[in-house]
């Protein structure tokens, strides 16, 4: 049986210089696609730790009030169970409905102020990313 001998072909320097030249492209654009990639998941980790945060804040703080205002109107019941007159009961009524006014006021500015400051908080990693995106890319 005879024996073909595979011919040995010089591959010319400009078709390996071409080769090289894409490979290393698809090498460099390979590395900058996984820098992107690891930059958008630690953007996301932080980006979930600060709304994480925010929310266990908001959450206390509105538990606080809560608490705050379910101890006034147990307070005032028993003061109202207490009078002994109509008019003794309409002046800690008046007295009780502004105290809680008020106090509702200081909460919702309390905390409309601390949901601001969450949302601030939490678009603050999202800003970061994407300003060093166009760094970046740039």
């Amino acid at each position: 049986m005879p024996k073909f001998e595979i011919p040995k072909v010089e591959v010319p320097e400009m078709v390996r210089e071409f080769a090289e030249n894409g490979v290393k492209q698809a090498k460099e654009g390979y590395d900058k696609m996984k820098a992107a990639a690891e930059q958008t998941t630690d953007l996301l980790e932080n980006t979930y730790t600060a709304a994480s945060k925010g929310a266990t804040e908001f959450n206390m703080k509105a538990l606080d009030a809560l608490r705050a205002n379910i101890n006034a109107s147990f307070d005032f019941t028993t003061a109202i169970f207490g009078t002994k007159t109509l008019a003794e009961a309409a002046e800690i009524s008046t007295a009780h409905f502004r105290a809680q006014f008020e106090a509702l006021s200081a909460q919702t500015k309390e905390l409309s102020s601390l949901a601001q400051k969450i949302a601030t908080e939490t678009s603050e990693p999202i800003k970061a990313g994407a300003s060093k995106s166009f760094k970046f890319s740039a």
